[in-house]
């Protein structure tokens, strides 16, 4: 009996996020043209979607602009047809109601849903960069999360996943630690939150889950016997990001990579775009023998509703 034909792997690229600041990178793209290009360097490299949040172009700092977010997705649809996942988890200290605006009013195929609160730790690396600040923000940006707690309780997530069910948008779970499964399998089981399900595994921030191949393997044994079927895909940050990805690769999951996630694109060596991220990855795949979704084919195998049926 010959065995099943394996699945497509679906590269992501998160081109910016809200961990970053300007000083950090000179690559990390702030303006909407910035945002656009990156994401099309996502593209052109072999990514199937493109995980985005969107910035203050004066500065860098990260906003729920919706006609920012407009601008974007609405440019990078004329310029091609990859996925756009878009942020529900905002800039750190954001309302809910102010997170969830982009779905509403954009309708994107697919968005990030945040499994569970958890405590956003990044004070830890302002003394790496004291005395690099390019704008007044960034040192009080990353230091006020020495005392700061992401909210995603379970009223917000069920309205959240309510929210997404009414126009029609994917969830991406975003599962920061083992707890946020049990956390999905109780809204499951409650029916507010409809199968088959998209995981993404987040590893390695601080107060989250260590980024190790124990811990991912921990991850999907676990969300399969509180699950069951489910995609998955994983990401983690800084220098663990090849690594967890491959392995994705290799247990039959998906990948993200970014300028979101990790700044390098080898040790010492800063990434230019996202996009060389994505050919790396890629490249690492071919090595595998693991094939690479388009992004219709992704669309196929998350379930999406397609581009003709966005807002923007």
């Amino acid at each position: 009996m010959k065995n099943p034909t394996p699945q497509k792997a679906i590269i992501t690229a998160a081109v910016s996020g809200a961990i970053h600041t300007p000083c950090m990178s000179p690559y990390l793209p702030l303006t909407p043209a910035q945002l656009v290009e990156d994401i099309m360097s996502v593209y052109e490299a072999g990514g199937a979607v493109a995980h985005l949040h969107v910035r203050k172009p004066e500065n860098g700092q990260p906003v729920a602009d919706q006609e920012i977010f407009r601008e974007v997705a609405a440019e990078v649809k004329r310029r091609c047809d990859i996925v756009l996942c878009l942020t529900t988890g905002g800039s750190l200290g954001d309302s809910v109601e102010n997170r969830g605006k982009v779905v509403s009013t954009l309708k994107p195929e697919l968005a990030s849903l945040n499994a569970g609160s958890i405590n956003f730790a990044l004070f830890h690396v302002v003394p790496k960069f004291e005395g690099q600040w390019k704008y007044d923000w960034e040192k009080q940006y990353l230091g006020g999360t020495e005392d700061f707690i992401f909210p995603n309780t379970f009223l917000t997530i069920r309205q959240f996943a309510e929210l997404m069910g009414r126009n029609g948008t994917k969830p991406e779970f975003e599962i920061y630690d083992v707890g946020m499964i049990n956390n999905l399998a109780y809204l499951i089981e409650a029916g507010h939150v409809q199968k088959p399900v998209y995981l993404q595994f987040v590893l390695g921030i601080l107060g989250g889950i260590p980024a190790t191949v124990e811990n991912l393997v921990f991850l999907v044994q676990t969300a399969r016997q509180q699950i069951g079927d489910f995609q998955w895909s994983v990401c983690a940050a800084g220098r663990a990001q090849f690594a967890m990805t491959t392995h994705a690769l290799l247990m039959g999951g998906h990948a993200r990579v970014g300028l979101e996630d990790n700044l390098y694109l080898s040790r010492g060596v800063l990434a230019k775009s996202s996009g060389e991220q994505v050919a790396k990855l890629k490249r690492i795949a071919g090595e595998l023998g693991v094939e690479t979704a388009t992004p219709a084919e992704a669309r196929k195998i998350l379930g999406l509703k397609g581009l003709q049926q966005v807002g923007f």
